[in-house]
């Protein structure tokens, strides 16, 4: 599995320039008259975004660490900070309480012309941040994107897809040891929520071979659970709402779910959700490394597809599980929390600290949209419980 390695400064600009080159041909994806919809109740109106990301580097890099003066503080502010997606309180603004988007494009110019010249004086660390933070926004727009109305986005042309067959859950036996979570300060770049690196005793435990299907989830439904919010009914056949085209149910493909929609499917099963270290001790064993590497065609993440592929097409790693990297996060029984030892980042106290409230459950592994360089083991992913637009995935597990 990829880990960080030493970077040099230039190294991290060129990977800056990339990211922004992978964000920018996103936000093309979106027709100029759509940047104003809301895809997603819970969070702000696409147009944030496309200010949000450079607004982000230029508070954090340019005003941040070298104190260089503001030349339009108002879109400092306004494209500072995203939303909690909590259904509780929805945003009520309108279109016309954004700015233009020939006056956000000028801010975006005029932030990257300033911050290129002066990049290779910001820490190293102040680099990794505004890539990874692009990187996951890459992301999280595409979620917004997958809900735009296939009239409001441009797409690639795809070629027919096949309806694969159901593939047979089985369990796996894990042996009891070691867990291995987290980073060693000074050891590579990670978030603040992934130090200290520590260790922790796991007993044996059975977990599903396979990330719980589509056609797994049918007999869930026919039951009378509520459909997964991916799925279409139409003339009482059931679609998958991809990101560019509506197909027949793929029965082979991973099922996205809300937390709460895994975790009643695992009780029904009479089984339960994974926790994280169980997850750590199933995926890397004690330590690091899975004995398997990684392809990103082949697993399904760093952008190689727009949409999910079959639950089998991944290797199985030395204990026989496959796929707990790619093709979609796979939520954990696990609360976010804090490891022992934690401490915020000084130049970003909120990014973990905010969410150490009970309210959202970690996630591990990646989607076919998380870029290679989030694809760590000790990455940590988190979203609340009933929110039902992320790429997450799960597998059943039993003592």
């Amino acid at each position: 599995m990829p880990t960080e390695s030493n970077n040099s400064t230039s190294e991290l600009v060129a990977a800056l320039q990339s990211a922004r080159s992978c964000t920018d041909a996103l936000f093309s994806r979106v027709r100029p008259d759509s940047l104003y919809e809301r895809p997603i109740p819970e969070r702000h109106r696409a147009v944030f975004y496309l200010g949000h990301l450079e607004a982000f580097d230029w508070n954090l890099i340019c005003r941040g660490s070298l104190d260089i003066p503001s030349f339009q503080v108002e879109f400092d502010r306004l494209f500072a900070f995203g939303i909690d997606p909590d259904s509780s309180g929805l945003p009520q603004d309108k279109p016309a309480d954004w700015p233009g988007l020939e006056e956000i494009s000028a801010y975006n110019t005029r932030v990257r012309s300033t911050l290129d010249g002066v990049l290779e004086e910001s820490p190293q660390e102040l680099l990794h941040v505004a890539i990874e933070h692009r990187l996951m926004h890459a992301e999280t727009f595409a979620y917004m994107l997958h809900n735009l109305p296939y009239d409001r986005k441009m797409g690639p042309r795809t070629a027919p897809r096949r309806n694969g067959r159901p593939v047979d859950p089985s369990m796996v036996e894990i042996p009891g040891g070691q867990a291995i979570l987290g980073l060693q300060k000074g050891e590579a770049f990670g978030w603040d929520n992934e130090y200290q690196r520590h260790s922790i005793d796991v007993a044996p435990f059975a977990i599903g071979k396979y990330k719980v299907t589509n056609g797994d989830y049918l007999a869930f439904v026919e039951a009378g659970a509520t459909a997964p919010p991916f799925w279409v009914s139409r003339s009482h056949r059931w679609f998958y709402r991809g990101m560019f085209e509506e197909i027949p149910l793929p029965l082979d493909w991973p099922v996205y779910v809300s937390y709460d929609q895994a975790a009643a499917y695992a009780a029904w099963a009479g089984k339960r959700l994974i926790t994280e270290v169980e997850y750590q001790r199933a995926a890397f064993g004690s330590g690091d490394e899975s004995g398997l590497s990684l392809d990103p065609a082949r697993d399904n993440y760093d952008f190689h597809e727009w949409d999910p592929v079959s639950v089998s097409s991944s290797r199985e790693n030395k204990f026989g599980v496959v796929q707990l990297v790619g093709n979609g996060w796979e939520w954990t029984s696990t609360v976010f929390y804090p490891f022992p030892g934690f401490e915020p980042f000084p130049f970003y106290p909120g990014y973990s600290a905010n969410f150490f409230d009970g309210q959202h459950y970690v996630m591990k592994g990646a989607s076919q949209r998380t870029a290679a360089k989030l694809v760590r083991p000790s990455f940590r992913n988190w979203f609340r419980n009933s929110y039902p637009y992320v790429y997450a995935t799960f597998r059943v597990a039993e003592n």
